[in-house]
């Protein structure tokens, strides 16, 4: 199939006559039906539950999972103790550790509704907004400047992530979120705060000084289209903005027609920026054309907006508003198209990346690449099933939470012992088929929350412009500018969440650097995840640890109690549990032979404990 269309495409460029180095007319490879058997390319449809007895499962999820399990001999492991769900429920869900009065109340409470009276706590918390937008806001690739050399700071740009924020946290339906991401301007009156949602197309890197206005247009409007196709599809429409894509069914027309429905886009002189809300040029709309090559230099063919053909086999067009509108509404016939409830791809994308965050590794593991090159999914039918139910939920990202987490396999230990946990070791190495839970590590910021919270100094203020906390001398140094990071006034906004820290593309907060934050630049769907020694040196060594351990030393001797008592609670302010005998025995020993006062003695124990691993990863 490949192979067909690099000929085809040699044939054309030897024999048709060119005008300005292109075909005069476009001559694109067909879409094969091998293309379109393609498994993401297929029809979405209700796959049948697998009829599997077992008394285990706790919903249809778990269904889909022992019918895998089975083939190879396996079972769910055991499910998780109490503290440790909880632990794990609360990450997930609102990305901060669980008190300890929230511990003990779950432990305590024999109720069956116990569990669904905790999820549903987190799920109305307004810290499930804050959670969810971080992973949402990765792959807008959101920052606040622009990058490049000179990084100029976007003083509005912080609004879209408060409407990310406010959107999960109402649950606002994804075809309703994906909307207003792309044209949140054109929805209805009643509902114009939606139009800081367009702050999506926008979030990307761009530089107001390049010297020609329309090279800066052309680079501006093939990132936003990249970003769409990348993020709603899962594919990787911006292979094709040179040459027809050399794997998928995308041909390099089809990548212009997609950009197109942007192509209105109101565009500023030079050094002046973007703005934070996308606006259509009502005056002047400029035809869309094919680039040449992808050089904005040698214009092609004249295109009009169009449905990437693989993605649209009704061959449907989109409804345009007559050149007299206000907008030409080209953005709002692109989102209806996406969230059609048969489209083959928006659905089962977004329900990929739910169960990525759950999990820690999705179905499909390639999450922005959904095409021939990516990785097939391990579980196609229980994907095919969560594309469907998140349709019939009417779109509600709360309720596939609710599905998930229910699950026996949402629930199920990471760690086992005795002859079935050997075979799952044996015919599951990778637990591709979850046949035990993963263990994952905190991110940057979650991690960062943690420290804070564990202190009782996290400051929850939500939303409003970002803050930014001091940076160490040896980071401040490297700056070109000193204003680039001014410390905020406020000192106790210094500790708030971290994802209301001032994000930089050319200057990352340093835990968040080491701890593989990405750099915004791009789409990013699943964050690397490396061991380095500047982690460790981080967690040990900076004074943002030394200043969490010193607080924690501090609050513990202020509530009084023993020695014992108090390394009692500096664990449960940690670890979320009580240490062990042989923990207890080894820390009076340290302190008993340290020569330094009680306090500085707990500060070097807290510093300690946050360096665990039992600390930096959930389960």
């Amino acid at each position: 199939m490949n192979g067909w269309r690099i000929i085809k495409r040699l044939v054309l460029i030897g024999t048709v006559i060119a005008t300005n180095g292109w075909a005069a007319e476009i001559e694109e490879p067909p879409i094969l039906e091998t293309d379109r058997n393609h498994w993401a390319f297929k029809p979405l449809q209700q796959p049948a539950t697998p009829q599997v007895p077992n008394e285990t499962a706790r919903n249809e999820i778990d269904l889909f999972i022992l019918a895998r399990l089975q083939e190879k001999g396996l079972q769910l492991n055991e499910p998780a103790d109490k503290r440790t769900l909880i632990r794990r429920l609360s990450f997930d869900l609102i990305g901060l550790p669980p008190s300890e009065d929230e511990i003990q109340a779950f432990e305590n409470d024999s109720n069956p509704s116990a569990y669904s009276e905790l999820v549903e706590r987190y799920l109305a918390s307004p810290h499930y907004g804050e959670r969810w937008a971080q992973h949402w806001l990765d792959l807008a690739r959101f920052a606040e400047s622009d990058g490049f050399e000179h990084d100029i700071v976007r003083p509005d740009a912080w609004r879209y992530r408060d409407w990310v924020i406010q959107a999960f946290n109402r649950d606002l339906p994804y075809d309703q979120f994906v909307h207003a991401q792309l044209a949140g301007d054109e929805m209805p009156s009643a509902q114009s705060h939606n139009a800081l949602a367009t702050g999506f197309l926008l979030a990307g890197p761009d530089m107001p000084d390049i010297n020609l206005t329309a090279e800066r247009r052309h680079n501006v409007l093939n990132e936003i289209t990249s970003t769409v196709g990348a993020v709603f599809t899962g594919l990787g429409v911006g292979c094709a903005q040179c040459h027809d894509h050399k794997f998928d069914p995308i041909s390099q027309a089809d990548f212009y027609r997609l950009r197109s429905f942007f192509d209105n886009m109101a565009f500023p002189k030079k050094n002046k920026q973007l703005g934070h809300l996308f606006r259509e040029n009502e005056k002047d709309r400029p035809k869309s054309y094919l680039a040449v090559r992808g050089d904005f230099r040698r214009e092609g063919p004249i295109l009009t907006a169009a449905f990437p053909r693989i993605m649209n086999p009704d061959r449907a067009r989109p409804e345009l508003s007559p050149r007299n509108h206000k907008s030409s509404y080209r953005r709002t016939a692109l989102a209806q198209w996406l969230t059609q409830d048969h489209h083959p791809l928006t659905s089962r994308v977004m329900a990929n990346r739910l169960w990525q965050h759950h999990f820690g590794r999705a179905i499909v593991t390639t999450p922005n690449d959904f095409g021939t090159q990516g990785v097939p999914p391990s579980h196609p039918r229980l994907l095919d099933y969560l594309a469907a139910e998140l349709v019939r939920q009417d779109w509600s990202l709360k309720q596939m939470h609710r599905l998930i987490v229910h699950s026996a396999t949402y629930r199920q230990g990471s760690q086992g012992t005795g002859p079935s946990w050997e075979r799952a070791q044996q015919e599951d190495p990778d637990n591709r088929l979850l046949s035990r839970m993963n263990r994952r590590r905190l991110t940057g910021e979650t991690l960062r929350d943690a420290m804070l919270a564990s202190t009782d100094s996290l400051n929850h203020r939500q939303g409003g412009p970002s803050d930014r906390p001091p940076l160490p001398a040896e980071v401040r140094a490297t700056l070109l500018r000193k204003n680039h990071w001014e410390p905020s006034p406020d000192l106790a906004d210094h500790h708030r969440r971290s994802i209301y820290v001032f994000v930089r593309r050319n200057l990352r907060y340093p835990m968040f650097d080491v701890f593989d934050r990405p750099d915004a630049n791009a789409s990013c769907a699943r964050r690397s995840q490396t061991t380095t020694a500047p982690q460790s040196l981080n967690l040990l060594n900076s004074e943002f640890s030394l200043t969490c351990a010193q607080a924690l030393s501090q609050n513990i001797q202020s509530t009084g109690g023993n020695l014992d008592a108090q390394i009692r609670n500096l664990y449960l302010s940690t670890l979320s549990r009580v240490p062990t005998e042989n923990e207890f025995e080894t820390v009076r020993r340290f302190i008993a032979e340290s020569e330094s006062p009680i306090e500085q003695s707990l500060t070097e124990l807290s510093l300690a404990l946050f360096n665990l691993n039992e600390f930096l990863y959930i389960d």
